[in-house]
Protein backbone atom coordinates (compact mmCIF):
# COMPACT_ATOMS: atom_id res chain seq x y z
CA UNK A 1 0.00 0.00 0.00
CA UNK A 2 1.22 3.13 -0.63
CA UNK A 3 2.24 6.11 1.40
CA UNK A 4 -0.62 8.03 -0.29
CA UNK A 5 -3.10 5.68 0.66
CA UNK A 6 -2.15 5.56 4.59
CA UNK A 7 -1.45 8.92 5.37
CA UNK A 8 -4.05 11.14 7.02
CA UNK A 9 -5.06 14.36 5.23
CA UNK A 10 -3.55 17.68 6.09
CA UNK A 11 -6.83 18.73 7.96
CA UNK A 12 -6.66 15.46 9.95
CA UNK A 13 -3.33 16.23 11.18
CA UNK A 14 -3.62 19.50 11.85
CA UNK A 15 -6.95 19.12 13.89
CA UNK A 16 -4.85 15.86 15.78
CA UNK A 17 -1.90 18.32 16.58
CA UNK A 18 -4.45 21.06 17.89
CA UNK A 19 -6.02 18.98 20.14
CA UNK A 20 -2.12 17.60 21.02
CA UNK A 21 -1.12 21.34 21.80
CA UNK A 22 -4.87 22.37 23.62
CA UNK A 23 -4.74 19.44 26.02
CA UNK A 24 -0.99 20.64 27.12
CA UNK A 25 -2.20 24.19 27.42
CA UNK A 26 -5.08 22.44 29.65
CA UNK A 27 -2.89 20.38 31.69
CA UNK A 28 -0.70 22.86 32.60
CA UNK A 29 -3.12 25.15 33.67
CA UNK A 30 -5.31 22.33 35.66
CA UNK A 31 -2.40 21.49 37.62
CA UNK A 32 -1.03 25.30 38.54
CA UNK A 33 -4.73 26.83 39.05
CA UNK A 34 -6.51 26.86 42.40
CA UNK A 35 -8.18 24.51 44.27
CA UNK A 36 -11.53 25.22 42.88
CA UNK A 37 -14.02 25.78 46.08
CA UNK A 38 -17.35 26.94 46.93
CA UNK A 39 -16.31 30.68 47.12
CA UNK A 40 -13.63 30.05 43.89
CA UNK A 41 -14.93 32.97 41.14
CA UNK A 42 -14.14 32.05 37.14
CA UNK A 43 -11.56 34.78 36.73
CA UNK A 44 -7.69 33.98 35.90
CA UNK A 45 -6.59 30.12 35.32
CA UNK A 46 -9.85 28.81 36.46
CA UNK A 47 -11.36 31.18 32.96
CA UNK A 48 -8.77 29.86 30.97
CA UNK A 49 -9.09 26.35 32.36
CA UNK A 50 -12.85 27.30 30.82
CA UNK A 51 -12.08 28.33 27.57
CA UNK A 52 -9.69 25.61 27.13
CA UNK A 53 -11.80 22.66 27.65
CA UNK A 54 -14.29 24.86 25.20
CA UNK A 55 -11.83 24.70 23.04
CA UNK A 56 -11.04 21.04 23.10
CA UNK A 57 -14.25 20.67 22.74
CA UNK A 58 -15.44 22.71 19.45
CA UNK A 59 -12.42 21.36 17.31
CA UNK A 60 -13.21 17.93 18.51
CA UNK A 61 -16.79 18.19 16.78
CA UNK A 62 -15.07 19.33 13.64
CA UNK A 63 -12.84 16.53 13.95
CA UNK A 64 -15.64 14.23 14.68
CA UNK A 65 -17.53 15.67 11.36
CA UNK A 66 -14.29 15.41 9.31
CA UNK A 67 -14.14 11.87 10.58
CA UNK A 68 -16.99 11.07 9.47
CA UNK A 69 -16.71 12.52 6.28
CA UNK A 70 -13.14 11.26 5.93
CA UNK A 71 -12.48 7.57 7.12
CA UNK A 72 -8.95 7.25 8.32
CA UNK A 73 -6.62 5.85 6.38
CA UNK A 74 -6.25 1.85 6.97
CA UNK A 75 -4.51 0.54 9.80
CA UNK A 76 -1.09 -0.95 9.52
CA UNK A 77 0.50 -4.62 10.92
CA UNK A 78 -1.10 -7.29 12.90
CA UNK A 79 -4.85 -7.85 12.95
CA UNK A 80 -4.60 -7.18 16.61
CA UNK A 81 -2.88 -4.46 16.90
CA UNK A 82 -5.10 -2.57 14.23
CA UNK A 83 -8.00 -3.83 16.76
CA UNK A 84 -6.67 -2.45 19.87
CA UNK A 85 -5.91 0.73 17.52
CA UNK A 86 -9.48 1.17 17.14
CA UNK A 87 -10.16 0.79 20.40
CA UNK A 88 -7.66 3.29 21.64
CA UNK A 89 -8.80 5.77 19.26
CA UNK A 90 -12.50 5.77 20.44
CA UNK A 91 -11.31 5.97 23.91
CA UNK A 92 -9.50 8.68 22.94
CA UNK A 93 -12.87 10.60 21.37
CA UNK A 94 -14.70 9.45 23.62
CA UNK A 95 -12.92 11.06 26.64
CA UNK A 96 -11.86 14.18 24.81
CA UNK A 97 -15.47 14.69 24.49
CA UNK A 98 -16.91 13.58 27.62
CA UNK A 99 -14.01 15.59 30.13
CA UNK A 100 -14.64 18.80 28.63
CA UNK A 101 -19.03 18.26 28.77
CA UNK A 102 -18.45 17.23 32.55
CA UNK A 103 -16.24 19.94 33.25
CA UNK A 104 -18.83 22.27 31.47
CA UNK A 105 -22.19 20.79 33.49
CA UNK A 106 -19.45 21.32 36.94
CA UNK A 107 -19.28 25.06 35.97
CA UNK A 108 -23.02 25.50 34.94
CA UNK A 109 -23.70 24.29 38.69
CA UNK A 110 -21.54 26.64 40.03
CA UNK A 111 -22.47 29.27 37.99
CA UNK A 112 -19.72 30.27 36.03
CA UNK A 113 -20.22 31.44 32.66
CA UNK A 114 -18.71 29.05 29.80
CA UNK A 115 -17.15 30.53 26.61
CA UNK A 116 -14.88 30.09 23.98
CA UNK A 117 -12.20 32.89 25.27
CA UNK A 118 -14.84 35.26 26.11
CA UNK A 119 -16.51 35.32 21.94
CA UNK A 120 -19.34 32.37 22.41
CA UNK A 121 -21.12 32.03 25.53
CA UNK A 122 -22.58 28.33 25.88
CA UNK A 123 -26.07 27.73 27.56
CA UNK A 124 -25.59 26.12 31.10
CA UNK A 125 -26.30 22.46 31.34
CA UNK A 126 -27.42 22.29 34.88
CA UNK A 127 -29.01 24.54 36.70
CA UNK A 128 -26.58 26.47 40.07
CA UNK A 129 -26.47 24.28 43.21
CA UNK A 130 -26.84 21.26 40.91
CA UNK A 131 -25.92 18.36 43.05
CA UNK A 132 -25.63 16.43 39.79
CA UNK A 133 -23.93 19.22 38.28
CA UNK A 134 -20.95 18.74 41.20
CA UNK A 135 -20.96 15.53 40.74
CA UNK A 136 -20.13 15.78 37.41
CA UNK A 137 -17.18 17.54 38.44
CA UNK A 138 -15.80 14.40 40.35
CA UNK A 139 -16.02 12.29 37.24
CA UNK A 140 -14.52 15.32 35.23
CA UNK A 141 -11.81 15.15 37.41
CA UNK A 142 -11.11 11.25 37.26
CA UNK A 143 -11.39 11.26 33.90
CA UNK A 144 -9.59 13.77 32.91
CA UNK A 145 -6.98 10.98 34.57
CA UNK A 146 -7.80 8.32 32.51
CA UNK A 147 -7.66 10.77 29.33
CA UNK A 148 -4.17 11.89 30.50
CA UNK A 149 -3.47 7.75 31.12
CA UNK A 150 -4.79 6.85 27.70
CA UNK A 151 -3.32 9.67 25.70
CA UNK A 152 0.36 8.35 27.96
CA UNK A 153 -0.40 5.19 26.20
CA UNK A 154 -1.50 6.19 22.46
CA UNK A 155 2.13 7.82 22.58
CA UNK A 156 3.96 4.70 23.51
CA UNK A 157 2.31 2.97 20.71
CA UNK A 158 3.17 5.48 18.62
CA UNK A 159 6.64 4.94 19.94
CA UNK A 160 7.07 1.24 19.41
CA UNK A 161 5.00 1.27 15.70
CA UNK A 162 8.26 3.83 15.31
CA UNK A 163 11.27 1.90 17.09
CA UNK A 164 9.99 -1.66 17.52
CA UNK A 165 8.24 -2.40 14.70
CA UNK A 166 9.66 -0.07 12.21
CA UNK A 167 6.81 0.94 10.55
CA UNK A 168 5.58 4.30 9.02
CA UNK A 169 2.45 4.54 11.48
CA UNK A 170 4.13 7.64 12.97
CA UNK A 171 4.83 9.05 9.66
CA UNK A 172 0.99 8.63 9.27
CA UNK A 173 0.30 12.16 11.57
CA UNK A 174 3.42 13.68 11.45
CA UNK A 175 2.85 17.05 8.68
CA UNK A 176 5.11 17.33 6.01
CA UNK A 177 6.54 14.64 3.87
CA UNK A 178 5.11 12.36 0.69
CA UNK A 179 1.73 11.89 0.91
Amino acid sequence: MSSSQTKYKGLAQLLHWLVVLLLIAQYAVAWTMPDIRRDTLPVGLVAWHLSLGTAILFVMLVRLLWRALHPAPPSQGPDLLARLSRLGHAGLYVLLFAVPILGWINASSRGYAVSLFGAITLPPLSATGSGTGHEAGDIHSFLAWALLALVGVHVLAALYHHFVLRDDTLGRMRPGGRR
